[in-house]
């Protein structure tokens, strides 16, 4: 779970960046002592993620904003289904609308797009994972998205485990260096608690990689061929990750090789939003007439779909 802290963080910098001396055009329009109630409504079915990150959203511009959240992250949703109720200032309800969508809208498609993923791979033994591949400032949040999708959270950065890449690679046996023993050498400069990965992009590399004390070995864009083969040479010998080449269509088939994790940049680069809107009524009582009855009167006056562009 996202630390609070994280989650007030991120939405605070979003809330300063759409609204940094104020919101103008609910300060100008909408009286001080209006209130209103709104719902955050799907427009089509999904799987929710952010419902911490709204009640920050609404939180942080106005502490007396309530919010009411029906359904819990990782939930699956209908379109029509209300997946939040809000009530309090309108002003804050405003200010903050655009910031709340636009987290829920890109959270759920990250977690609506993982949940498809993990569907596909179901009844084998792969497990789908995230990349590095995510939104600069956004990572924890989509980290979380893809877990309430089913997904699991790959390394959350380079401080947190040692994977030599082709890039890596390629300084690292600089002058024909031998693959396994530099890999043993950097091995002895780790951490005790550290984990190694190795990506391959050729099944003749295994056995150096492997020779070299890797913990994971990832094969990198190979045919299904190759992937199987991979796993045959590993034997169980380290975690094998298949990567590169990974969509909605090819994954069952990846899977089906019998390697043990799938990652997927897609699942945050390429997500799409999904269709969230607010629907806003506003409380204010209607004009007063000589024929107007009480219930009349105090009746709220709908104002329909008020998201913001």
């Amino acid at each position: 779970m996202t630390d609070a802290r994280e989650i007030d963080r991120v939405v605070g910098a979003a809330l300063d960046e759409d609204a940094p001396w104020g919101d103008l055009t609910g300060e100008t329009l909408i009286p001080e002592a209006a209130t209103a109630t709104a719902e955050l409504v799907a427009r089509e079915p999904g799987v929710l993620s952010g419902v911490r990150v709204v009640e920050a959203a609404f939180r942080l511009v106005d502490p007396r904003i309530v919010v009411e959240t029906p359904l819990p992250d990782g939930a699956a949703f209908a379109a029509g289904d209300v997946l939040a109720r809000v009530s309090g200032p309108a002003r804050g309800i405003l200010r903050a609308e655009r910031i709340a969508l636009n987290f829920v809208q890109r959270m759920s498609g990250v977690a609506t797009l993982t949940a498809a993923y993990v569907a596909a791979v179901a009844g084998t033994r792969a497990r789908i994972v995230d990349t590095r591949k995510t939104t600069p400032g956004l990572r924890s949040l989509e980290r979380q998205a893809v877990r309430d999708g089913g997904g699991r959270n790959h390394r959350r950065s380079l401080s947190d485990a040692v994977m030599a890449k082709d890039n890596h690679l390629a300084v690292l046996t600089a002058g024909g260096r031998d693959l396994a023993e530099a890999l043993r050498e950097a091995r002895e400069r780790m951490p005790h608690t550290a984990h190694l990965e190795v990506e391959v992009d050729r099944v003749d590399q295994i056995d150096a990689v492997l020779a070299g004390g890797a913990d994971t070995i990832m094969l990198d864009n190979f045919t299904l061929p190759e992937l199987r083969e991979g796993v045959a040479r590993i034997a169980g010998r380290a975690i094998v990750e298949a990567s590169g080449g990974v969509s909605l269509d090819t994954v069952a088939a990846i899977a089906a090789t019998g390697v043990d994790v799938i990652s997927v940049g897609a699942l945050t680069h390429s997500a799409r939003a999904l269709d969230v809107g607010l629907d806003v009524v506003i409380e204010t009582p209607a004009p007063a007439t000589a024929t107007a009855t009480a219930t009349d009167a105090a009746a709220p006056t709908p104002a329909g779909s008020r998201e913001q562009p």
